[in-house]
């Protein structure tokens, strides 16, 4: 069984959206019961909370429920518990890395190297913006939760 850990800054927009968006192309391709899923954020500010309104009903409207989830803030065992922890742009993967046991360095990526034709290693944060950010927000995450799953099943034994 593989898992996947996703990261932003408070767990409220950006990893919620790719837990829920990755969860539901593994569902779509008979693989939710092969990959654990999961996200957190680097702060502890929205810790318990529920995903930002405007990201929840993004994914809504492409048919992904992220409502029940609930921000937490990552921790030093989740480099031990998850096979890969994503970071959602390179502030967090700077962060990560201060963060991550040497041993375990394999594990920590950046989310949007699995989508390399997007021409960028950050998912923005549409915290601060309109609406039109969470959907580009979600077209990255898509893109990206494509390759995942591609490089998933290449290295499944």
């Amino acid at each position: 069984m593989q898992s996947v850990l996703f990261v932003c800054t408070g767990n409220i927009c950006r990893s919620p959206t790719a837990e829920g968006a990755f969860r539901a192309l593994l569902e779509t391709n008979g693989l939710s019961e092969a990959v654990i899923v999961d996200s957190a954020g680097t702060g502890s500010w929205h810790v318990g909370e529920p995903p930002d309104a405007r990201a929840s009903e993004a994914a809504l409207r492409r048919g992904i429920d992220i409502a029940e989830q609930r921000a937490r803030q990552v921790q030093v065992e989740d480099f031990d518990r998850f096979d890969l922890v994503l970071a959602m742009d390179e502030g967090h993967y700077q962060q990560l890395q201060r963060l991550c046991p040497d041993d375990q360095r394999h594990r920590l990526r950046l989310f949007l190297d699995f989508a390399p034709a997007l021409g960028t290693r950050d998912v923005p944060d549409p915290y601060y913006g309109g609406p039109d950010g969470f959907e580009t927000v979600l077209d990255m995450i898509e893109a990206a939760s494509a390759g995942l799953l591609a490089e998933i099943r290449a290295n499944k034994p």
